[in-house]
């Protein structure tokens, strides 16, 4: 019985003084809010003492935690993206268990984060070599960028749990003074634009502006717009003008604390951030989450009320982590027909892949063919984890019949057990789900007699032979 009771003892002095730093307390100060001497605090957080019932209880209270992020997850973004880095084939003969990547993981995230960025720089120097791109470099040439702003900028956001109150405060500021009905933002934004900056909005054919759908000249006060643009895309846009214009320097200054490591990767973050202002604008956070709520997350129905794209909605849908009024905890991802990822959201853990796509089990993939069609599929992570998803496709501006193809696919999810609040699930038996079995990058998954897996694991031993031929192209051993 003593080993049981002791097996059941929380240590999570690691996590307790993350919480601690991220939200800037001092330890007297958190254990006021939790009702505790400071020494007793001390003592948590250097795993001196585990953490009782009553702390965790006082944890959630205080500061509105869901207590699953404090507990160790294996599975979690930063335990996967070591995991993947580590899969590489000049640390095989290490042996890294994948108990020490969880630990290293959960104790210090801050490393890390900074291993797999170490990593991803590796492989983009790695890749431009093998183009011959760097292999002689002329004298003055700029070296190759050690962080891919995009990359840098999408760690950043999800670090947030892509929610940013300070700019849904702002949002709520901007909104009230537009006072719109919901279908018709963009008059009520181009009437602020004209008004209060002298700014006139001018939709123009495609020929003027053939490689931008929106450019601003600001000498001659005037937006204009491509006619691809759909009607959310141009209502969009002039959220976003409004954004830069009433919001300039409180994004500046947020572009300044976020610390970007080279100038191209802090205008992307200010662009990144304006996006966000420009969205929370169109979809004012409390009415957005009545009517999420409302109306079951029918992303067809709060798309249609706020006159924003279903795109626009899911992105919307991964934001609403206000606390005491948060939404379902929704990720989002969207790639295109070869399977490349340019848009990976989430409001909640999810493991998803930080070197390579997404799994082709997931019926994102197959969405293609059936365009603009909602399809769901419930999955199973190697974690033994379980997840409702819903993807479809979109197309975000209107395509010339001779021009490229713009259709992209979006896929949205949520732990198993919040499906039964969406409407997509009626019907279906949450208690005992078909799931499908999905994994991480290939080279990473361990799930046996996979058809569509394109590589082995790099941890374990192919099992080839002359006389059988497995499910799987790349057979190997269990251990």
């Amino acid at each position: 019985m003593a080993a049981s009771t002791t097996d059941r003892k929380l240590f999570l002095g690691a996590r307790m003084k993350r919480l601690r730093r991220e939200l800037g307390l001092t330890q007297t100060r958190m254990a006021e809010d939790l009702g505790v001497s400071p020494s007793y605090l001390n003592l948590l957080e250097r795993n001196q003492r585990p953490v009782t019932a009553q702390v965790l209880l006082r944890l959630a209270e205080a500061y509105d935690l869901d207590l699953k992020s404090l507990s160790s997850d294996p599975e979690s973004a930063n335990a996967t993206g070591l995991t993947e880095v580590f899969s590489d084939q000049m640390f095989r003969d290490l042996g890294v268990a994948r108990h020490e990547i969880a630990e290293v993981a959960d104790s210090a995230p801050g490393v890390s984060d900074a291993i797999v960025r170490l990593y991803r720089a590796y492989l983009d120097q790695r890749r431009l070599n093998d183009l011959g791109a760097i292999s002689r470099p002329e004298e003055g040439a700029p070296a190759p960028a050690a962080v891919i702003p995009s990359d840098w900028v999408r760690d950043f956001i999800q670090a947030q749990k892509n929610h940013f109150p300070e700019l849904e405060d702002a949002a709520d500021e901007l909104s009230n003074h537009l006072s719109p009905e919901p279908q018709d933002f963009a008059g009520a934004a181009r009437d602020r634009l004209a008004n209060k900056h002298g700014i006139q909005v001018r939709v123009v054919p495609l020929d003027v502006l053939p490689e931008s759908v929106r450019r601003f000249d600001h000498h001659r006060r005037r937006l204009f717009l491509s006619e691809v643009l759909t009607g959310a895309g141009r209502s969009f846009s002039l959220a976003y003008q409004l954004a830069l214009l009433e919001y300039g320097p409180m994004l500046d200054a947020m572009a300044d604390r976020m610390g970007a490591p080279d100038r191209p990767t802090r205008g992307l973050v200010k662009v990144s951030l304006a996006n966000y202002l420009a969205a929370a604008t169109m979809m004012p956070y409390a009415a957005f989450h009545e009517a999420a709520e409302r109306l079951s997350y029918d992303i067809e129905l709060v798309r249609a009320r706020f006159g924003v794209s279903f795109e626009q909605a899911c992105h919307r849908l991964t934001t609403l982590s206000r606390p005491g009024a948060r939404g379902v905890p929704f990720f989002m991802l969207r790639v295109d027909s070869a399977g490349n990822i340019s848009k990976r959201f989430a409001g909640s853990a999810f493991p998803f892949s930080r070197f390579g796509g997404a799994c082709p089990r997931w019926n994102i993939h197959t969405s293609f063919r059936t365009p603009g069609r909602i399809v769901t599929q419930i999955v199973e992570t190697p974690d033994g984890q379980r997840y409702f998803t819903l993807s479809r496709t979109v197309s975000r501006i209107a395509t010339p019949y001779a021009g490229d193809d713009s259709e992209l696919a979006v896929g949205m999810g949520c732990e198993l057990k919040f499906a039964e609040r969406l409407v997509y699930s009626r019907g279906l038996d949450l208690k005992d789900p078909i799931a499908t079995a999905i994994g991480p990058a290939c080279r990473i998954c361990e799930r046996p007699a996979c058809p569509q897996r394109a590589a082995e694991p790099i941890n374990r031993t192919l099992t080839v032979d002359d006389f059988t031929k497995s499910i799987s192209p790349y057979p190997f051993a269990s251990s």
